[in-house]
């Protein structure tokens, strides 16, 4: 197996799963972020040490895991940024939910720069993230596939090339994203909804699962809601983002998508009711609030 020199920039709850899981799989990995304990418990770990000017020019392979364009674009360009030092041929891969526009201009200036794009977005959440199991909906060049093959093998059960440009592969992630910030929200109403028919939670969460009306969203996020745990594994304010940006491409499109802009102002609530940094489960106290419902344990 070849094995190579990464640079994982954000050590969040996917980017810290990503890097694990080239750290397993023989990479020397350096893990960067804003976050100093993040940084020292990779390095506890078993990441590689060096301030990120210093190793750039060792990578083969740059993970930008942060969270909107507008961080992707300080990391790879800002100030201090990663590109300006990277060595010529390095692959640059982006895994952040962003625009398709702006996945082709990250492409055009990393080609300026002599390096390659892989156009990355990331999709299973931090379990599978940590097990080396997501899916990478990825478009870029043939050349810059080849280069990140051991990377993205260490980090993914399922690579999607979906072209040879930058573009597809952000498209494609915002597709999986209006499908999924809408199931939330639907599986939030659906339940409270519930609650006002005598229905339990946790006699939802046996039943639904077994019916034509459930979803892998509804399965994974039910039993937060049963528990009352709201702890982040994905949080609310994820998805004024990122049905924000679906409305922009759609807009840009001239596609009318109302059942995203109905989802978007739930969570536009739940963000402006201060659950923004709570897992997007709890989506339902918006409606349990409203309705004057009382979730299991603390609401």
């Amino acid at each position: 197996m070849t094995t190579q020199t990464a640079a994982v920039i954000g050590l969040g709850s996917m980017g810290y799963g990503v890097a694990s899981s080239l750290l397993r799989a023989g990479h020397t990995v350096h893990g960067f972020d804003i976050n100093p304990d993040s940084m020292a418990r990779f390095v506890s770990d078993g990441g590689a040490e060096g301030a990120m000017a210093d190793v750039a020019g060792n990578c083969d392979v740059v993970i930008s895991v942060v969270i909107n364009a507008a961080q992707t674009e300080t990391v790879l360009f800002g100030d201090d940024g990663i590109v300006p030092h990277l060595k010529p041929g390095t692959v640059v891969m982006s895994c952040a939910t962003v625009a398709p526009d702006f996945a082709r201009e990250m492409e055009a200036k990393c080609h300026e720069a002599g390096c390659l794009y892989l156009d990355a977005p990331i999709s299973g959440g931090p379990q599978r993230s940590a097990k080396g199991e997501l899916s990478v909906l990825a478009s870029g060049t043939p050349d810059a596939f080849d280069k990140a093959r051991p990377c993205l093998d260490a980090m993914a059960s399922q690579v999607y090339e979906l072209g040879g440009e930058a573009g597809p592969g952000s498209a494609m992630k915002a597709i999986n994203q209006m499908l999924v910030g809408i199931n939330l929200a639907g599986m939030a109403e659906a339940l409270t909804f519930g609650m006002t028919q005598g229905v339990s939670p946790e006699k939802f969460a046996e039943i639904i699962p077994q019916c034509a009306g459930t979803s892998w969203v509804l399965e994974n996020r039910v039993p937060h809601v049963v528990a009352g745990d709201y702890t982040p594994l994905s949080a609310v304010d994820i998805w004024p983002k990122d049905l924000g940006i679906c409305l922009d491409v759609a807009h840009s499109a001239k596609f009318g998508a109302p059942v995203t802009a109905a989802a978007l102002q739930q969570w536009l609530a739940a963000q402006g009711s201060g659950l923004g940094r709570e897992d997007d489960a709890a989506l339902v106290k918006v409606y349990a609030r409203n309705a004057g419902l009382d979730l299991p344990g603390k609401s």
